[in-house]
C-alpha cells in the first residue's frame, strides 16, 4: 500500500470512528423529555419547585448556547458511498425519533398530573406550562423529521405528535406548501428582509392554517372527493387534538384545558420562530420569465454548532434538507456555500425576540448576500 492509499485509509477509519461517536451523541436529543422530571426533582430537593419549573427555557436558551460555543462546530459529512447506505439502514436512528413520540405522550400526561396535584403556585404553574410547551416545540422538530419519510409508521407518528400540540396542519402545509414556495412571497413560513418576528408570527399562524386546508381540499378535489370528508387527513389530525383537549378537560377541568392549549401554543410558536430565522431575507431571485430560481443551499440559514445540531436532529443543516427533503437526519450534509448564522438556533431564537438586535446582526449579512442587486431586498 503506497502513501496515498494509506492516507485515504486512515481518513476513512477516522471518519467512521467520528461518525460512530456522533451516532450515540444523538441520544442528547432525548434530554428534553427527561428535563422536566429532573428539574422537578431538583426543585423538591432545594425547596425551589416554583423556580425550577422555569428550568427548561433556561437550559435550552441559556445553557445550550454557552455549551455550543465551548464545544465548537462540526463539519463532518458522511461519505456518500461508504457511509450513507449503512447509516440509512441502521434502525437505531429511527428508534430515537419514534421513541420520542411515545415519550412525549407520557410526559404530557405526567406533567398534567403534577400540575393538578398542587405542586406549583400560579407563577410556578405558568413556568411549568411554558417548559412543557418548549419540549413540545422540540417535538415538532421530531415530527418534522418523521413526516418527510415514506414509511406509514413514521408519517403517522409525526402526525400524532403534531396533533398533541394542535398543529396538525403543519404536516400538509410544510410538505406541499413550504417546500414548494420556500424563500418566495408565496410562502408564509419564509420571513422577509427587515420583517420583525412580531410582524411575522400572526401572518404565519393564520396563513399556514388556512393554506393547509386549501392544499388538502385541492388534493381531494383532484380525486373527485369532497373537502370535508373522512379522507381529509386534517380532519383526523385535528380530531385527535380535539379528543385530547376534551380528555384533559374532563379529567382536570379548566386547568386541564388551559394546560393542553397553553403548551400547544408555546410549542407551535417555537416552531414558527425557528421558521422565521431559517430563511430570513433569503429570497429566491425572480427570473425574466416570471419564475423563481430553483432552491439552492444559499436559501437557508445554516449553523454547524455541534451540540445544537445533535439536539435538533441536524435541523441546522437546513440547506441539505431542502435540497433532499427525504434525506434522513443522520446523513444531512454541511454545505460551505450556505449562509451561516453567527450562533446556533437556540441562541438565535433569543436574538430574534429582540427585533433591533436581530436586524443589527442579520441585516448586514442579508445585504452582503444581495450586494450589487439590492432591488432583490424589496421582493
Amino acid at each position: 500500500m503506497n502513501t496515498s492509499q494509506l492516507s485515504v485509509s486512515r481518513e476513512a477509519t477516522r471518519r467512521r470512528i467520528l461518525l460512530t461517536l456522533k451516532k450515540y451523541s444523538y441520544l442528547i436529543a432525548m434530554i428534553p423529555l427527561a428535563l422536566p422530571p429532573l428539574l422537578l426533582a431538583a426543585g423538591h430537593a432545594t425547596g425551589l419547585v416554583n423556580l425550577f419549573s422555569w428550568g427548561v427555557p433556561v437550559v435550552v436558551f441559556g445553557i445550550i448556547p454557552i455549551l455550543d460555543m465551548l464545544l465548537g462546530k462540526d463539519g463532518l459529512n458522511p461519505d456518500e458511498e461508504a457511509d450513507v447506505p449503512r447509516m440509512n439502514s441502521e434502525f437505531f436512528y429511527r428508534v430515537i425519533t419514534l421513541g420520542w413520540v411515545a415519550g412525549f405522550g407520557i410526559l404530557l400526561v405526567w406533567s398534567m398530573l403534577e400540575l393538578a396535584s398542587g405542586t406549583f403556585n400560579a407563577v410556578g404553574g405558568l413556568g411549568w406550562i411554558v417548559s412543557i410547551g418548549i419540549v413540545g416545540g422540540l417535538g415538532i422538530n421530531v415530527a418534522h423529521e418523521l413526516i418527510h419519510k415514506d414509511a406509514k409508521l413514521e408519517t403517522r407518528a409525526g402526525g400524532l405528535l403534531l396533533s398533541l400540540v394542535c398543529y396538525g396542519g403543519f404536516k400538509v402545509e410544510h410538505l406541499r406548501g413550504h417546500h414548494v414556495h420556500v424563500s418566495t412571497p408565496e410562502d408564509a413560513s419564509s420571513s422577509r428582509y427587515n420583517q420583525s418576528l412580531y410582524e411575522f408570527l400572526p401572518q404565519a399562524y393564520v396563513r399556514n392554517f388556512l393554506n393547509a386546508w386549501k392544499l388538502e381540499a385541492q388534493r381531494l378535489e383532484r380525486k373527485g372527493l369532497k373537502a370535508l370528508s373522512w379522507r381529509n387527513e386534517l380532519v383526523w389530525w385535528y380530531s385527535i387534538s380535539a379528543l385530547a383537549l376534551t380528555a384533559f378537560a374532563i379529567a382536570f377541568g379548566w386547568l386541564g384545558a388551559a394546560f393542553f392549549l397553553g403548551q400547544s401554543f408555546i410549542a407551535f410558536t417555537l416552531l414558527e420562530i425557528v421558521n422565521y430565522l431559517e430563511h430570513y431575507g433569503l429570497h429566491r431571485r425572480k427570473l425574466d420569465n416570471g419564475r423563481y430560481e430553483r432552491t439552492t443551499p444559499e436559501h437557508s440559514w445554516n449553523s454547524n454548532y455541534f451540540l445544537t445540531n445533535v439536539f435538533l436532529f441536524h435541523l441546522q443543516r437546513h440547506s441539505d434538507h431542502h435540497a433532499y427533503a427525504k434525506r434522513r437526519y443522520q446523513v444531512l450534509r454541511h454545505h460551505e456555500i450556505a449562509p451561516q448564522l453567527p450562533a446556533g438556533y437556540a441562541a438565535m431564537i433569543v436574538v430574534a425576540m429582540f427585533p433591533p438586535l436581530w436586524k443589527r446582526i442579520m441585516n448586514p449579512r442579508v445585504e452582503a448576500y444581495y450586494r450589487g442587486e439590492e432591488h432583490q431586498l424589496a421582493s
